[in-house]
């Protein structure tokens, strides 16, 4: 079993995690936006 502080400390870096990747994926997202209005363009 864990105790509270091994919880609050898992649950931070899930919590941190979750953020890095969904920043990583609106990234992605704007990148291929921005591909996508520069190839209509031409």
């Amino acid at each position: 079993m864990m105790t509270p502080e091994e919880k609050a400390e898992t649950k931070k870096r899930q919590k941190t995690r979750n953020l890095v990747v969904g920043g990583g994926l609106l990234f992605f997202v704007f990148l291929f936006y921005a591909i996508t209005i520069v190839r209509m363009g031409d």
